[in-house]
């Protein structure tokens, strides 16, 4: 029974070192939060580079509003995982769900793109080639693995993380 108790604690991240407290625990949350916000940092900067500046805008008009949409969505999603979950009106998932529309969006079109090609973009179909595009895949799919592993882990973890949480019926607590 221990040590299933232990193995559960071990799974949420927060097992305080040698009973230093809770602050020792809250440090492997805190790093994959920056890990977080750095990949979607690094997707918004990626598509900064495609369209070739922050003054620059690509073509189809369309394309150039997506890169500006993703690009705005990476500073947004940054912030949302490095605000404390007080900060976040409670909700911890929110910056988690984000990472995942981020990183699974631009993969799609670029997947799309090369491959059945989109409209005014008849040039990349069969560009798999292309370095920045390469990045760009890679990182993306990065936030979204860590992403869904964050919000599985919070998914499993919520019943117990809820104060005053209650078992049984009626509300009472066994």
């Amino acid at each position: 029974m221990a040590q299933q108790g232990m193995a559960q604690q071990a799974n949420t991240g927060r097992v305080a070192l040698g009973g230093a407290g809770a602050q020792a625990g809250i440090a492997p949350e805190i790093a994959v939060r920056l890990v977080g916000a750095l990949l979607a940092l690094a997707v918004a900067a990626v598509h900064v580079t495609d369209q070739g500046g922050v003054s620059a805008f690509a073509s189809p008009s369309w394309i150039g509003w997506s890169y500006r949409l993703i690009e705005a969505g990476g500073v947004l999603t940054a912030l949302a995982l490095l605000v404390p979950v007080s900060g976040r009106l409670g909700r911890p998932w929110l910056g988690w769900a984000a990472g995942v529309l981020l990183g699974a969006g631009p993969f799609l079109a670029y997947v799309a793109s090369r491959t059945v090609g989109v409209p005014g973009d008849p040039g990349d179909v069969g560009n798999w080639g292309y370095w920045v595009g390469t990045v760009s895949l890679i990182v993306e799919a990065a936030l979204v693995i860590l992403s869904v592993g964050m919000l599985l882990g919070l998914r499993r973890r919520k019943p117990a993380a809820l104060p005053g949480a209650t078992s049984g019926s009626g509300g009472t607590p066994r």
